[in-house]
């Protein structure tokens, strides 16, 4: 029998008032060996749920996020790997300034950390470098 563990998340963000395409949340749910099969991601506007498991590993991954702010799961796009699986979840409000945080509850949680390598300031934004997204699929319904 697989036992459940919370998965490691890492998190960082973009804001546009202009342009939807930079208004977006860049999670990563690090889950080794999961199988496209016994993958199940259900994006709601409000939050997500997410369950994966490695037969490997005997472990099986459940994860429920209530975001800060509304998404657009219509708009949004995963990418599934060996390692880990990346979602870039569209922001539904337009907005130049950044959410203060993921989640809606204002808690430390012990599996959610920020992605430094995908992090970029907020007055730094417009001059980040653009990220590579072309991996990403859409959400295959």
């Amino acid at each position: 029998m697989a036992t459940t563990v919370t998965p490691e998340v890492l998190w960082a963000q973009r804001s546009s008032k202009a342009d939807p395409e930079k208004n977006f949340i860049y999670l990563t749910i690090n889950v080794a060996d999961v199988s496209p099969s016994s993958l199940k991601l259900d994006l709601k506007p409000a939050g997500l749920t997410f369950t994966g498991t490695s037969e490997t590993l005997k472990r099986t991954y459940h994860l429920e996020l209530e975001l800060y702010a509304e998404i657009d799961p219509a708009e949004s796009k995963i990418h599934h790997t060996a390692r880990d699986v990346e979602i870039k979840l569209r922001k539904k409000d337009l907005d130049d300034a950044y959410w203060p945080r993921l989640l809606k509850e204002a808690k430390k949680v012990h599996f959610l950390k920020t992605n430094f390598d995908k992090w970029v300031d907020e007055d730094e934004q417009n001059e980040a470098a653009e990220e590579d997204f072309s991996q990403f699929g859409g959400m295959g319904k």
